[in-house]
């Protein structure tokens, strides 16, 4: 067991692309934690879809042991964290566990919105923070410019930065030390009754549940007997140690060290995250003050494309829902699409990597309804309910107000890009809060309704930028608007899976466009078919599908006009039947065509 003086734990926290990953690959490398013969890039990276897109997803840990230039040996753990907004979570987690945080910015790009995103999850985890210049070995590195915007935008002294390039190795020495010498080693008691914090937990097929754990009073050794204090059940350890990144046995972990536990538990819902365990006989009474737990802020339909894969799909959902704390899902069936599930994710990405892992590892195709978001419905005897499907809203004559929830987005964009975001955020129904300058590039922050944002704002966002806006949000809270259910009606029939909730001033236009696309995307049949918009009773707008038409009077050559129009009569009649009858059939790429709508 480790000298406490000697421990330290710190996270390496950036922007996406940045150099996080590429970093701790440097620093697990110098020290020779793992074999030169093992070592591949992006090392803890374990999942395919994160070495594909080349982000982190899920907060790796991994144990280093590193002997300073005073001649002492050191201990140091080291989380690498996702920079994407949608993973947020993930990062403010992993911050808990650790006393220090490396800030690595760009140097080539500078400060960008989640750079200050997740400095602040930092600061209010009272961490200290050694801020480090990445990438330059590149020619467009501007390492003055960007420690004067450090100090200017996060108000950190970045006089000190460490300058590395994480990919060719330079700089990474003064990194070691400078977290031997400047961050501070934990502080924890031996002998006081067990006291850890549950930071992580993932399904093994062979261990079960393994529960990432960081120790803060106390010792742990294999065979004791452990409470976890949210829910009261008790386990016997079977496997104690540490990932040095491979699993690694060790008799005891002691206050400060972070190690992973396995107590043949059998389900992931039974160690939440930010729970506190203690020993069964002495335990302490008091438990940490844990996490907020992950809310859901987008939902949509997962259902399968070929229906008879129903079961394979529940089987899926539930493996990925062990793995993953904040992914929600319930049961819900659809008139065109039959049964799936309604799910609950935490942003557009992470709705994109559940469903690139549901469609690879499960080998199911999907059909995903249009995202949306929670609404609050106030009802008129006073109760409050959530609607989380457009499709199951209540008559408007029981509804007092509707709310939806609204964000703090923070862009950083240059400044030659300006009108074009302040235009899209106006666009997007946004009220400006704030305008400030740091150097050459403009941080706006606006007030926007998420609703608006799930779509396609990133999207449009880098589009009228070149690629160059960073964008952050948080969640602020509830907001009463003007909200209506827009309904679309082919052949006078209800289609559940494309109604969405829309703002009163917008509808018409929004009913517009996804009529006029329906159009386009519906198959014409023998019979004309009407495409219409709806808000309640009320038509909002229009689009008619005309018929194909079979030529019944080309067997008539000359004799009486009456005859043509007796044929034709009665072909109109067919079709009147026809219509009153006929269904439509809508194809599968129509729906997701549909629902991708354009600016």
């Amino acid at each position: 067991m480790t000298d406490l003086s000697h421990i330290r734990n710190f996270s390496i926290v950036a922007h996406i692309d940045h150099g996080k990953s590429t970093l701790a690959d440097r620093l697990i490398q110098s020290t020779n934690t793992v074999a030169a013969r093992d070592m591949k890039e992006q090392m803890l990276d374990s999942m395919d879809i994160e070495r594909e897109r080349g982000i982190t997803i899920k907060a790796n840990t991994v144990r280093i042991d590193y002997t300073a230039d005073n001649g002492r040996a050191y201990v140091l753990n080291l989380i690498d964290t996702p920079g994407h907004v949608d993973f947020a979570y993930e990062v403010s987690r992993s911050m808990r566990a650790v006393e220090g945080s490396l800030l690595v910015v760009d140097s080539t790009q500078g400060v960008e919105a989640q750079t200050l995103a997740n400095v602040y999850h930092a600061l209010d985890a009272g961490h200290e923070i050694v801020p480090v210049l990445n990438k330059i070995d590149l020619p467009a590195s501007e390492c003055d410019q960007v420690a004067a915007q450090i100090e200017d935008v996060i108000g950190l002294d970045a006089s000190g930065a460490i300058r590395v390039s994480a990919k060719t190795g330079i700089g990474i020495h003064e990194t070691l030390e400078a977290i031997v010498n400047l961050l501070p080693a934990p502080q924890g008691d031996r002998d006081a009754p067990l006291k850890a914090m549950l930071v992580d937990s993932w399904y093994d097929s062979y261990l079960g549940v393994i529960v990432l754990v960081r120790i803060i009073d106390g010792t742990m050794k294999k065979n004791d007997r452990v409470r976890f204090m949210s829910n009261g059940t008790v386990h016997q350890i079977d496997k104690i140690g540490v990932f040095r990144p491979k699993m690694q046995d060790v008799e005891i972990l002691g206050p400060g060290e972070i190690g992973f536990i396995t107590a043949s538990i059998k389900q992931v819902r039974d160690t939440r995250v930010g729970d506190t365990i203690t020993s069964e006989k002495k335990g302490t009474d008091q438990a940490l003050p844990g996490f907020k737990p992950a809310q859901p802020v987008v939902f949509c339909g997962l259902f399968p494309v070929d229906s008879s894969l129903f079961e394979d799909l529940r089987d899926a959902i539930e493996k990925l829902a062990l793995n993953d704390a904040s992914f929600s899902f319930e049961m819900e069936t659809s008139a065109a699409l039959g049964f799936g599930f309604r799910c609950g994710f935490l942003g557009l990405l992470h709705l994109e990597v559940i469903r690139d892992r549901i469609e690879r590892e499960y080998d199911i195709d999907l059909i995903t309804t249009a995202p949306s978001v929670v609404y609050h419905l106030h009802m008129r005897d006073g109760e409050m309910r959530e609607l989380h499907n457009p499709a199951d809203m209540p008559d408007l004559t029981l509804i007092d107000h509707l709310e939806e929830p609204r964000i703090k987005a923070t862009i950083l964009v240059p400044d030659e890009y300006l009108g074009d975001v302040l235009k899209l955020c106006q666009d997007r129904r946004g009220v400006q809060l704030d305008l400030t300058y740091a150097g050459s590039r403009a941080m706006v922050v606006y007030d926007l309704p998420l609703n608006e944002v799930v779509f396609d704002f990133y999207d449009r966002l880098k589009s009228v930028t070149k690629g160059y806006a960073s964008f952050d949000y948080v969640l602020t809270g509830y907001q009463e608007d003007y909200l209506v259910k827009m309904s679309v009606l082919v052949n006078d029939e209800p289609v559940d899976a494309l109604s969405m909730m829309v703002h009163r001033d917008r509808a018409e236009m929004r009913g517009r466009a996804m009529v006029e696309k329906l159009k386009d995307l519906i198959p014409r049949h023998m019979f004309k078919i009407p495409i219409q918009a709806a808000i309640g009773g009320k038509v909002i707008a229009r689009e008619t599908l005309s018929a194909l038409r079979k030529d019944v009077t080309a067997k008539c050559y000359g004799g009486d006009a009456t005859r043509k129009r007796k044929l034709l009569d009665k072909q109109k009649a067919g079709k009147k039947k026809m219509r009153q009858f006929g269904k439509v059939d809508i194809p599968q790429e129509a729906f997701i065509s549909a629902l991708k709508m354009d600016g």
